[in-house]
């Protein structure tokens, strides 16, 4: 049963909690568009969020009108990059650990991979335990008061016995539906004059860029849509000399490109039913 914060004192409409027919809410009405807390806590519907808009029948449609060559393509970076990360992250590290073979067939007869990294070194999705928001959405985004997806806690989460809010819910069907991909790279080498801009720097992609990149390309998001955006991460990264990829590390302000940050972003991608935004920038916001 959904919740009508409308009718309940400011403090529920803070802790109010949606089924899934929140999301035919256009976001002009919805009663407070910075928290949108799908299910009861520590249930299956608030540990998949938005995901759940990807029902069976969407992902069966985008892949009856959407598959025509079969041709699949990793998203995946190296996960050995980025060689020097922000934060103080490990370094991935690779070990190849030789086995004695069955049968006398010797050392080194077969051999197993161990691997020792950071997800957010390299390519991952962030998941509802990664970054938390003020307890009280009013607040300064640097409040110290802070809780996690769904009321979630740091104590929650500090807690190996407790699973609220993890992985193990998007696991088990993965995310799979139509991706959409805006290629701002390609875009912005298109226009004239072409639009300069380093990927390691606090450069915005505005929200009405967004809108023309969608005409350029003929596209129009769907319920259920994956939006992918491509700034160019790899190729600078690659060029970068060590001293460059050192130096960044070094930031104590982080400096990367991204999606401006706005009101009316938030509101396209919840009215167009774009259920998760992916990309290769560092920060997907600037």
């Amino acid at each position: 049963m959904q919740t009508n914060p409308a009718h309940q004192p400011e403090q529920d409409v803070e802790t109010a909690r949606y089924v899934t027919s929140i999301y035919d809410t256009p976001f002009s009405k919805l009663p407070n568009p910075k928290r949108v807390w799908l299910g009861a806590p520590s249930s299956s519907l608030e540990g998949i969020g938005r995901l759940s808009l990807l029902t069976p029948q969407v992902v069966s449609a985008a892949a009856t009108s959407e598959i025509k060559t079969g041709q699949r393509v990793g998203l995946g970076w190296d996960m050995r990059k980025v060689e020097y990360s922000q934060f103080g992250r490990q370094k991935f590290e690779h070990k190849i650990i030789p086995l004695e073979g069955p049968g006398g067939s010797g050392f080194g007869a077969c051999f197993d991979d161990a691997y020792n990294m950071n997800p957010q070194q390299s390519s991952q999705w962030d998941g509802f335990r990664h970054y938390s928001q003020p307890r009280n959405s009013k607040d300064s985004s640097k409040s110290q008061d802070r809780v996690f997806y769904g009321g979630t806690t740091k104590a929650e989460i500090m807690d190996a016995s407790n699973h609220r809010i993890g992985l193990q819910y998007w696991a088990p069907e993965g995310i799979a539906g139509r991706g959409i991909l805006l290629d701002y790279k390609h875009w912005t080498a298109s226009q004239s004059p072409p639009i300069i801009y380093s990927t390691f720097s606090t450069h915005s992609i505005p929200f009405s860029t967004i809108l023309a990149m969608c005409k350029d390309y003929k596209i129009t998001p769907q319920r259920g849509d994956i939006l992918l955006i491509r700034t160019g991460v790899i190729s600078e990264w690659d060029n970068m000399t060590e001293q460059q990829k050192q130096e960044y590390a070094a930031q104590e302000e982080p400096q990367h490109a991204g999606v401006e940050a706005c009101t009316e972003l938030l509101e396209w991608l919840w009215d167009s039913g774009i259920t998760a935004v992916a990309g290769d920038a560092i920060s997907w916001e600037d």
